[in-house]
């Protein structure tokens, strides 16, 4: 084997190592972008189910009936120490 051909095997691999090491450092980077958006995402859902909650809770302790649709099924919500006030 010649030096020239030694020099370009040299070059070749040195060019493939590079490309396989960019190709996995991009491909980790990815995956921690979108893991990081998943991340973001459940947390913003987070958030919106306990206001959610939070607003229905604060309209059921007025003792008012809280309409709550669930599918094809709505549900009239009311605190219970609404109920338990209520004269007989």
């Amino acid at each position: 084997m010649g030096k020239r051909t030694l020099i370009w095997t040299t070059l070749v691999l040195a060019i493939l190592l590079v490309c396989t090491v960019g190709y996995i450092v991009f491909d980790v980077y990815s995956r921690y972008q979108d893991q990081n958006q998943i991340t973001i995402y459940q947390q913003g859902a987070q958030a919106g189910y306990e206001q959610a909650i939070m607003q229905i809770a604060q309209q059921a302790t007025t003792c008012q009936q809280v309409p709550l649709n669930v599918e094809n099924q709505t549900i009239n919500l009311i605190a219970v120490a609404c109920l338990q006030a209520a004269p007989q």
